[in-house]
């Protein structure tokens, strides 16, 4: 069965720093794009960021410069370093993966659709 599980979450001041993490299994990890959406009340579900299997990184605009994602493939595990978090940042953090296709263009990779694997989610909270 596979099973993504989100842990990390939490209630932080505007400018602090979190990290979240995306242990997996089930999967072959190192064969699998690794993203990350957030959900913010009464929102769509949008894009994160996401790592691919051979390490190349892609981030929304919004993020971009502020979060990194990472992988441990030993450890079957993705993580999402958020740092600079202002009260938009403020949602429900899922991680989501898939078989990568190496050939895809990142942009493939944004979409919701292309994912066959959610985790629960962790709420993180920015306050003001």
């Amino acid at each position: 069965q596979v099973q993504l599980v989100e842990s990390g979450g939490g209630l932080v001041q505007a400018g602090d720093s979190l990290a979240i993490s995306c242990v997996t299994s089930g999967i072959t990890f190192g064969s699998y794009v690794i993203a990350w959406f957030r959900q913010a009340p009464g929102k769509e579900r949008t894009f994160v960021g996401h790592i691919r299997n051979d390490g190349r990184t892609h981030y929304a605009e919004s993020v971009k410069g502020r979060f990194t994602i990472s992988r441990d493939n030993a450890k079957n595990t993705a993580y999402l370093q958020m740092n600079s978090l202002t009260p938009e940042d403020t949602a429900v953090y899922h991680c989501a993966a898939d078989t990568d296709r190496t050939y895809r263009d990142a942009y493939v990779y944004t979409l919701r659709t292309e994912y066959s694997y959610w985790g629960q989610g962790t709420q993180v909270t920015v306050s003001s």
